[in-house]
């Protein structure tokens, strides 16, 4: 007699690649010591982690990015399906 329940994501589970992790750590290192931003390298690097964790919590939520199909997996997060 209640509503009917919405289907939910399947769960995903994120790794960084040590690719990845690598270019997370030249952008927040340019901003805090080129750019002389240290503030701000902080707050991109959790803003990026945040993003992550937000996509690994709930994927449907997010538009895919049509530009990022065909890049290489060294050179972005890995994302592995958890049925």
């Amino acid at each position: 007699m209640g509503k009917p329940e919405k289907a939910t994501s399947k769960a995903y589970q994120i790794r960084f690649t040590e690719k990845a992790n690598q270019h997370l750590i030249e952008i927040t290192g340019y901003i805090a010591f080129i750019a002389q931003q240290p503030t701000n390298a902080l707050k991109v690097g959790d803003a990026i982690i945040d993003t992550v964790n937000r996509i690994q919590r709930n994927p449907l939520a997010f538009k895919e990015i049509e530009e990022l199909q065909n890049v290489p997996e060294c050179c972005m997060c890995a994302v592995a399906n958890c049925v």
